[in-house]
């Protein structure tokens, strides 16, 4: 990758990151205000924020709420903030307000492998060890036996079990196929509470890594009861190399810091925006070398192999609880393969890289690419908030 010294930054503007129709949309922020030195739970209204953390300290409130749509687009609240101003703030400054990712205190869970595309990219890593120089090589390899043997086939199922014995047979059976056609989804913890970074942040690549990619998702936003309440964005940033050696390493691969971006809004679900809408976007993505590289790509959740409801039945019940809520990724259909520092070696990150994942209901979230270890420090967690809205007298 090359030096972070350098590095672009996004122009961002409402009308850049709004949802198509924000005007129809119950949409809930969070911003970092310096007069309170903390986090607010906000509403976004047209160009304007206003703050409602006196009504829902927190966005895990806000969600046990049943009328929390009507809270969104009713409720007086507090200070307003213009969004164009948020959106203009530089990433990671303290002394002016800012937009946050927009949850807090839910768990970061992420379901992998619940695309048939993906999937098989996950079966290469493996076989590779990681390695990109032999991707091209195991992915004709692959593609010559699997073919289309996994279109449309439902996880658990006969044909999946007939896919498995095909498979076996050919030697290319791997854990990866398992989680993604078998009976049990892959549900992980993506990162720690209060870790994620929003819209217009840094984001965060391991320096060590040599071949990653983002992987832009739809993030289910759930309360303590299993119920999905709303929807947003979301860049389960990937490194392929670690997690190829072993999947073992699944932690070192996905938990570092700035390495999960969320935003720019939770879009609550109402008689506009249900889960049979959110069952049918469609994902873009942009990245932006700054060498004037351009890569596009797409994921659409009419391709997901398993329902979200499904996954969400397998993140939460008798078997888990969440008194806070979570917040669930549910995997991404991009995988990128086309050739970008050298012949066969597929695409990876470079330091710079603004990378845009945007769905027309659901608005953008954009994020500049820096080494995790050169990001701002994370420091806010859960004592500092339980601090912050003590002080302000909220709790």
């Amino acid at each position: 990758m090359e030096s972070a010294a350098a590095r672009p930054r996004p122009v961002l503007t409402a009308g850049s990151v709004l949802p198509a129709d924000a005007d129809r949309a119950a949409l809930v922020a969070r911003v970092h205000d310096p007069e309170c030195d903390g986090p607010c739970v906000a509403a976004v209204r047209g160009e304007q924020v206003v703050d409602l953390t006196a009504i829902a300290p927190t966005v895990s409130d806000l969600m046990e709420r049943d009328d929390a749509a009507a809270v969104v687009r009713e409720a007086d609240g507090g200070h307003v903030w213009h969004l164009d101003e948020l959106l203009a703030a530089p990433a990671g400054r303290r002394d002016v307000p800012r937009l946050l990712a927009p949850i807090d205190l839910q768990v970061i869970k992420a379901a992998g492998v619940t695309f048939a595309r993906s999937l098989l990219e996950r079966v290469i890593e493996e076989r590779t060890g990681g390695d990109p120089a032999q991707a091209a090589r195991v992915r004709a390899r692959v593609g010559q036996v699997v073919g289309g043997t996994l279109d449309g086939i439902r996880p658990g199922s006969p044909e999946a079990d007939k896919a498995k014995e095909l498979l076996v047979s050919e030697g290319l059976w791997s854990q990866y196929l398992e989680v993604g056609i078998g009976p049990d989804p892959e549900v992980f913890t993506k990162a720690p509470v209060l870790s994620a970074v929003g819209t217009g942040a840094d984001i965060g690549v391991l320096g060590a890594s040599v071949w990653n990619n983002p992987e832009p998702e739809a993030v289910l936003v759930v309360d303590s009861r299993g119920r999905v309440r709303g929807a947003t964005l979301g860049n389960d940033v990937n490194l392929r190399d670690i997690e190829g050696r072993s999947a073992l390493l699944l932690s070192r691969a996905k938990d570092n810091n700035a390495s999960c971006a969320i935003g720019p809004f939770v879009r609550l679900l109402d008689e506009d925006f249900d889960l049979d809408t959110v069952r049918g976007i469609d994902i873009d993505l942009r990245i932006d070398g700054t060498d004037g590289y351009v890569l596009r790509g797409s994921s659409s959740m009419r391709e997901i192999s398993r329902d979200v409801l499904d996954l969400v039945a397998a993140t939460h019940g008798p078997h888990h609880q969440y008194p806070d809520g979570f917040v669930l990724f549910t995997g991404t259909l991009f995988a990128p393969t086309e050739d970008r520092q050298a012949p066969g070696a597929g695409f990876t990150h470079e330091y710079g890289d603004i990378v845009r994942i945007s769905s027309p209901r659901l608005g953008a979230l954009v994020n500049t690419v820096v080494p995790s270890e050169q990001a701002g420090p994370w420091t806010f967690g859960v004592r500092a908030l339980m601090r912050s809205l003590a002080r302000r007298g909220v709790l």
